[in-house]
C-alpha cells in the first residue's frame, strides 16, 4: 500500500502559505476590513477548489453553488461580521444555460440559508483558459463584533460538526478514488453513492454563529477549511488550543484514510475531520453558549477542548501537534 498524503496530491499547504505571505508583503496589512461612514465591513472571495471536478463527473450541479456561498459566509463571520450581500463569478469553457440553472438553484438555497441577497454576479465563456467550469464567489458582510481578541488559557473550545468533506482536500480525495479504481456511481457503505456523499453540500453557520454573538461574549471563531485544525493559529499566537474530545470523523474521511493510507498527521491538516467550525468563549459563558447552539437543532455543538498555555494546536489523542 502506497502512502498518500496531501503535497504527494499535488496540494503543499506550506507553499501555499508561504505564497500568500509573498502576496501580503507586496500589497501591506491585508485583513479583510475596510471602513466606510463609520462602519467597518468585509469582504470575502472564494471557491470550492476540485470539489467542481465530482459534480461534472457526477452531473450534478444544483449542491454546489451551497458550497460557494458556505466557503464565504463563514469565512465573513470569522472576522465577527453579518454576511449581507454576495455576487458569483461563473467561468465555463462552453456556456451551458442549463448547468448555469442548475448552479443558481443551489446558490439561491444557500442564499437563503445564510439571510444574504445575491446582488449579482459574473458569466464568462472562457474556452482557451478554462477546462469544464469553475465557480467562485465574493461575501460583503458588516462587522458587529471585532474577532478575534481577548484569548487566553483557560478559555474554552466549542466546536461545530461539519457536513462531511466541505470543500477542501478533494484533490487527494480523488487520487485515492483513482488510485484504488473507485467510481463515484459505487454505492457508499451506509446508504447512497460515493459521489453523493462527496457532493454533501458544505454546512452553512450564520444563524448559529449570529444568534449566539447577540447573546454571549464570544472571543474568536474559525472555519476550519484548507489546512484542518492549523486554521486555529489564526486566532492567536500566544496559546496553544488543545483539541481534547474531537469529533468522531464521519465515515467518509474513515475510507479516504484507510484506502490511501493517509497518516493522521495529514488527514487533520488536510480536512475538517467532522469538525467545521471552532468557537473560543470563556469557561463562564461556555454553558449559556452551548444552550444558544443547541436550540438550532440541526447542527451537532460540543465543547471540543480548551486553549492552554504554548502555541499552535494539539490533539493529544493522535499525538499530534501543529
Amino acid at each position: 500500500m502506497v502512502d498518500m498524503s496531501y503535497q504527494g496530491a499535488g496540494v503543499d499547504i506550506d507553499l501555499e502559505e508561504e505564497t500568500i505571505e509573498a502576496i501580503k508583503s507586496k500589497i501591506g496589512k491585508c485583513t479583510g476590513i475596510i471602513q466606510a461612514e463609520g462602519k467597518k465591513l468585509v469582504l470575502c472571495i472564494d471557491g470550492i477548489g476540485s470539489k467542481i471536478l465530482i459534480a461534472n463527473a457526477m452531473m450534478k450541479w444544483d449542491t454546489i453553488g451551497i458550497d460557494c456561498m458556505a466557503m464565504n459566509v463563514n469565512d465573513a463571520l470569522c472576522l465577527g461580521a453579518k454576511p449581507l450581500a454576495f455576487v458569483d463569478y461563473l467561468a465555463m469553457e462552453t456556456i451551458n444555460p442549463d448547468i448555469a440553472r442548475s448552479i443558481a438553484i443551489g446558490l439561491q438555497k444557500g442564499a437563503d440559508m445564510a439571510g444574504v441577497s445575491i446582488i449579482g454576479g459574473e458569466t464568462a465563456t472562457l474556452p482557451d483558459i478554462v477546462t469544464g467550469l469553475d465557480l467562485a464567489g465574493t461575501c460583503l458582510g458588516i462587522i458587529i463584533k471585532d474577532l478575534p481578541r481577548d484569548i487566553y488559557p483557560g478559555d474554552y473550545i466549542i466546536g461545530l460538526r461539519s457536513s462531511g468533506i466541505h470543500s477542501n482536500g478533494y484533490t487527494l480525495v480523488r487520487k485515492v478514488l483513482e488510485k484504488e479504481g473507485i467510481s463515484y456511481t459505487d454505492p457508499f457503505p451506509g446508504g447512497g453513492t460515493v459521489g453523493e456523499v462527496l457532493l454533501a453540500p458544505t454546512q452553512i453557520y450564520v444563524k448559529e454563529i449570529l444568534d449566539l454573538m447577540q447573546h454571549v461574549d464570544v472571543k474568536g471563531l474559525s472555519h476550519i477549511t484548507g489546512g484542518g485544525l492549523r486554521n486555529l493559529k489564526r486566532l492567536s499566537k500566544n496559546v496553544c488550543f488543545s483539541i481534547d474530545y474531537p469529533f468522531e470523523p464521519q465515515k467518509i474521511f474513515q475510507v479516504i484514510q484507510r484506502l490511501g493510507n493517509v497518516t493522521p498527521h495529514d488527514m487533520y491538516q488536510t480536512f475538517n475531520m467532522g469538525m467545521g467550525f471552532a468557537i473560543i468563549v470563556s469557561r463562564n459563558t461556555s454553558d449559556s453558549a452551548l444552550d444558544i447552539l443547541q436550540k438550532h437543532s440541526t447542527i451537532q455543538a460540543q465543547i471540543v477542548g480548551k486553549v492552554i498555555e504554548g502555541h499552535g494546536v494539539s490533539l493529544p489523542s493522535k499525538d499530534l501537534h501543529y
